[in-house]
């Protein structure tokens, strides 16, 4: 299976990760076929999990997402095939999305999440999102004393601009930017910050790669994706995949699933060779 490299950090990863999110928010599936959904992304090469302590129903959640999968892990017997990156900076309150950047939240969201994974160091942390009521300064500020500390190794960036990012490669390295970005939304591609990223050796995770909850239904609307899928023998779902795997090799998808097929799928995405001419025509699809 083709690899992607954490940064520079000696890290290799297969090429499509999994989004674990859906297995924890409203509508997720029973433990039972969540565990199988993890089993099938292992035991198809995948060793990249994403998660966040916010992937739950609501505050009185937190951390759900986080111990399913520490649970999967363990039950299967694959935690030391799997690496997982997790974040911090949103609350739940009754449901809601809220981004919270305080340094205090920050280090007690961290120090959780050690906790629901059963390990003393984080492998990736990724600040979830840029809080505009605190200073963003102080948010990383927070995360380099956690690594300072030993309690993670990676800092990572999540939903943040070019201008932010390079603000926080001012104050430290920085190993992973995680954006939405996918066939229908190439907004960091327009703006230069997936170039930006390759020419700094940050690992650009697109989140909601084939669109989505919704992607599904307009990948099989989409002509051009229909047309291709025809002459490739797969999945709408599949030729978006691999033309993001065409467009870099530092970038690494995490779609999301809740069954067993989609993820199978989603892993075959590795063994699509695109044409350039196929990868053009994708390339002017419009932004939606």
């Amino acid at each position: 299976m083709q690899q992607r490299e954490l940064d520079s950090s000696g890290l290799h990863f297969a090429a499509i990760g999994l989004g674990a999110m859906p297995l924890s928010i409203s509508g997720r599936p029973d433990e039972a076929q969540a565990f199988a959904v993890i089993e099938a992304f292992v035991e198809g090469g995948g060793n990249f999990i994403d998660t966040a302590n916010v992937y739950c129903l609501d505050d009185d959640d937190i951390g759900h997402n986080e111990r399913l999968i520490q649970a999967a892990l363990s039950q299967f017997g694959l935690t030391d095939r799997v690496f997982v990156a997790t974040k911090g900076g949103l609350r739940r309150p009754r449901g809601a999305w809220i981004v919270d950047g305080d340094p205090g939240w920050l280090r007690t969201s961290c120090e959780r999440s050690l906790q629901a994974l059963r390990t003393d160091c984080i492998g990736l942390y990724q600040l979830h999102a840029v809080d505009p009521k605190t200073d963003f300064n102080r948010s990383l500020e927070a995360l380099i004393k956690l690594q300072e500390e030993g309690k993670i190794r990676q800092i990572g960036l999540s939903n943040v601009s070019s201008a932010q990012l390079e603000q926080a490669l001012s104050l430290t390295l920085i190993a992973s930017v995680q954006n939405h970005c996918n066939v229908f939304d190439k907004r960091d591609f327009h703006n230069g910050l997936i170039d930006f990223c390759q020419a700094r050796q940050i690992t650009y995770i697109p989140y909601s790669p084939v669109g989505g909850h919704n992607g599904h239904s307009r990948l099989s609307r989409e002509p051009l994706l229909l047309q291709l899928a025809a002459k490739y023998e797969a999945t709408p779902h599949r030729v978006a995949l691999a033309w993001l795997l065409h467009k870099g090799q530092h970038i690494l998808p995490i779609p999301g699933a809740s069954k067993i097929a989609s993820i199978r799928d989603s892993l075959q995405a590795v063994n699509l060779s695109l044409s350039a001419e196929d990868i053009a025509a994708l390339d002017r699809l419009p932004d939606r």
